[in-house]
């Protein structure tokens, strides 16, 4: 099992990065790229994050173990909402345990909404994450955004060329109650899966394990526990479901399920 340990690295950065003797082990750099303003007067840019090699980050919501990105944005100005733009993950083994997450380098880009469209939106954030290699630590940096550019930037289109794919299958699922909370089960209508993610929308305080896979013969069963901070079973909103299916065609996003008795 990965365990972080009880080391926390610390960086402030402002501009746009920073030598590479001034990072913490496995960071080559980090930094907020300068990206564009679009015609509604969104800000897009994304956090870049270059790694030594063998290094690995976490994705959304990895699976049994890892430190997903956080994010804290208000010494940001004329800031009204981000919207996060995740790239398809990669399945990272580490001895019996898989996670989600990204090998070498993240760009992750996101929509900076503006108080006022006629303002430009100044970008400042606090990023905490955990970065592994054979053991993992927590890290911590302080990012500010130079001025956006003129055009659309070949960084960002690329890492939003990877997003999953909307899938428009809506399979069919069932739900038990188990000691803590309620088990998910849900038959996907592809027979090669490499990694299932499971997520509750809206409802972030649900801890969501990793989906256990099963061949069937009309595709894959996927499994996983949805447990509440009350620890005992729920009414789980079928809709509020979203699935992330990574397979050897790429990657695909499933939007709720149809609840079957």
């Amino acid at each position: 099992m990965i365990r972080f340990s009880l080391l926390s690295l610390c960086l402030i950065l402002t501009g746009i990065t920073a030598s590479a003797d001034e990072f913490p082990p496995g960071i080559r750099s980090a930094r907020l790229l300068p990206g564009w303003t679009d015609n509604d007067g969104n800000r897009i840019s994304a956090f870049e994050l270059q790694l030594e090699p063998g290094w690995k980050t976490y994705w959304r919501k990895p699976g049994d173990s890892g430190l997903p990105p956080e994010f804290d944005w208000q010494e940001s100005t004329n800031l009204a909402a981000i919207a996060l733009h995740w790239p398809a993950p990669e399945a990272i083994v580490s001895g019996d345990e898989t996670t989600l997450g990204y090998h070498d380098l993240l760009v992750l880009p996101f929509t900076a909404r503006p108080k006022d469209p006629a303002s430009p939106v100044e970008l400042a954030a606090a990023v905490e994450f955990g970065v592994c290699e054979k053991i993992c630590v927590p890290a911590y940096l302080e990012l500010q955004a130079p001025a956006p550019g003129e055009t659309p930037t070949p960084e960002i289109t690329h890492a939003l060329e990877k997003m999953p794919r909307p899938s428009s299958v809506r399979p069919v699922c069932t739900t038990r109650n188990i000691d803590d909370g309620t088990q998910l089960s849900v038959l996907l209508p592809t027979a090669r899966i490499e990694l299932a993610a499971m997520e509750l929308q809206g409802r972030p305080d649900v801890w969501v394990s990793s989906a256990q896979l099963e061949p069937e013969a009309e595709g894959t069963r996927a499994t996983a526990d949805f447990v509440p901070p009350s620890g005992k079973p729920f009414d789980l909103d079928p809709s509020h479901l979203l699935i992330t299916v990574i397979s050897p065609d790429g990657a695909t996003e499933i939007q709720g399920c149809t609840l079957q008795d």
